[in-house]
């Protein structure tokens, strides 16, 4: 594992030296590469992150952003990952930056499979950069314990795959292991002890489909910085 754990006093603390940290990675990905990628997260934590980076001076018209998982739900839905996006990241200059959303026109996540796999594939891999948060269940992105099956294999070809959670509402689709692996770096951003708790339980050896996170946490191939604070 190539771990490393930057710890915050607190919050307002934690997000600001999260968005310099991404500030500095997308602008030297695009100093290197001419354009960058951003992968994030949905939920209630990286809302003030995405803020904090809609105000950064980013050359945001040469960065793509997609979404690590979603629900199946109508983009204006309140429950919608981009909808949230749209709210907090997408604002402003950050606007400019082109979008791959997860959600399209089909009916189920696995009808719409192909197409979403397609949409990813449009961007340059690997990512430059993937912000997961984790559930009180160890599950990053939407892979849920015991329900996310083939999509834990580090093996499979698919880069997303629909997940039904057992515990949670609507179908999703979700990058698969393979999908959160093909980055450069993966930043696990948590906050509160009982997340914290969680991690360190994660951090063990133990079974990855009984908390998901250790697919990112337990392999060599991608370095994981872990954003914590109470």
């Amino acid at each position: 594992m190539s771990i490393t754990e930057y710890k915050k006093a607190g919050r307002e603390e934690l997000t600001s030296s999260l968005a310099s940290f991404i500030e500095a990675e997308l602008t030297a990905a695009v100093k290197s590469r001419d354009s960058a990628s951003l992968v994030v997260s949905g939920g209630s934590t990286p809302r003030p992150l995405f803020q904090a980076l809609a105000g950064r001076e980013l050359p945001w018209e040469k960065i793509t952003i997609t979404l690590a998982d979603e629900r199946w739900v109508d983009p204006s839905s309140k429950d919608s990952n981009e909808a949230m996006l749209r709210d907090t990241l997408l604002q402003g200059a950050a606007s400019k930056a082109r979008f791959i959303p997860l959600k399209n026109s089909a009916d189920t996540a696995l009808a719409g499979q192909d197409d979403c796999e397609q949409s990813l594939a449009s961007i340059a891999m690997p990512f430059d950069l993937i912000i997961l948060g984790m559930g009180n269940d160890g599950h990053t992105a939407s892979l849920f314990p015991k329900v996310a099956g083939a999509a834990l294999d580090k093996n499979t070809p698919r880069l997303c795959a629909p997940v039904q959670p057992v515990d949670a509402p609507h179908e999703r689709m979700s990058l698969t292991a393979r999908g959160l692996l093909n980055s450069r770096r993966i930043i696990l951003h948590l906050v509160g002890d009982s997340k914290w708790q969680v991690y360190q339980q994660a951090i063990q050896p133990g079974a990855v489909d009984e908390l998901p996170v250790r697919v990112v946490l337990h392999q060599d191939q991608v370095p994981v910085d872990v954003y914590w604070s109470a």
